[in-house]
């Protein structure tokens, strides 16, 4: 096999155990209360990170970093890991799982509209489309819509998570297109201070949970090998992969969750939400593909 095509199963492999993630966290969620859960999760993944980039020549550049860019990798971790992460696991908590993954496709659209006024990176006319797509996808999913008292928490959640999400996907962009500084060394920093943000506020509002075996085993697993390890092969194949093709493949994310959360998690879905799955999951790819944000090797997952 040639480097390319191991590269591609490798990334097809990171978006898998990604997707796999979200049943991990609704499992977990009997047990623990989901900011506390997020906070472990990505504290523990700070950890290993941190013990890995001191035996990587990318821990030279920590004296490097400017005061100003200290300050943007702080913020960039509160919006990632405390705002983002920390939004999905709380709507988790209150809505299924595949509706969220489909809420979190808007992602991409509000990251292109925000990227006309902070960046000035107009959507071209394909784009366009592609946010028209989307939201039409959403509306066949959704429609009629009808959501009940319990799952508004979980709404509220998922939407104030999206804009967490793009407003980081922003600042990213804006701290890696410089190249100055390794990809570890930002993951590093910013997981850092949005995972200590999540497990502060998790503490102080929700209390340290008692937990069992099977419990520690599903938030080490998520740390260690879907953030840990994943985060780092991911890297690995972005040396080798396109900045479309990685595009491609973590948009198949879409296609894992509905399938695991059917399997393992006995959530349905009707033959006119697959519709709109299809057509938000193509609106989305439209969107990312021609975006401007997408020519930097810059990662953002959901896993």
């Amino acid at each position: 096999m040639t480097p390319h095509f191991v590269a591609i199963l490798q990334a097809l492999f990171v978006v898998f155990l990604w997707g796999t993630s979200w049943v991990f966290v609704k499992i977990g969620l009997q047990a623990i209360p989901p900011v506390t859960f997020a906070g472990l999760r990505y504290t523990l993944a700070f950890a290993c990170l941190l013990a890995l980039m001191f035996f990587n020549d990318s821990r030279n550049e920590l004296r490097r970093i400017p005061g100003h860019t200290w300050m943007q990798l702080v913020l960039l971790g509160i919006l990632y890991y405390a705002g983002t992460q920390g939004a999905i696991f709380v709507a988790l908590a209150y809505l299924p799982a595949v509706p969220i993954s489909l809420l979190w496709s808007f992602s991409s659209v509000v990251v292109a509209l925000l990227g006309i006024i902070l960046l000035s990176e107009k959507p071209t006319a394909v784009q366009w489309n592609g946010v028209l797509l989307t939201v039409a996808g959403a509306l066949i999913y959704f429609y009629p819509v009808d959501i009940p008292n319990s799952q508004t928490i979980g709404v509220i959640a998922a939407a104030s998570g999206i804009l967490a999400n793009a407003a980081s996907s922003i600042l990213g962009r804006e701290i890696n297109r410089s190249g100055k500084y390794h990809p570890l060394v930002v993951t590093v920093v910013s997981m850092g201070a949005g995972s200590t943000v999540l497990l502060v506020t998790g503490l102080l509002t929700e209390g340290m949970p008692v937990l069992d075996l099977q419990t520690w085993g599903i938030t080490a697993w998520l740390a260690l090998v879907n953030t840990a390890f994943a985060f780092t092969l991911w890297n690995h194949t972005l040396r080798t992969l396109t900045a479309m093709e990685s595009s491609i493949i973590n948009g198949t994310m879409l296609i894992w969750i509905p399938i695991f959360a059917i399997i393992f998690l006995g959530e349905t879905i009707t033959s006119k939400e697959i519709m709109g799955l299809i057509a938000a999951g193509i609106g989305t790819l439209i969107v990312q593909l021609r975006s401007p944000l997408v020519k930097k090797k810059v990662v953002t997952n959901l896993g």
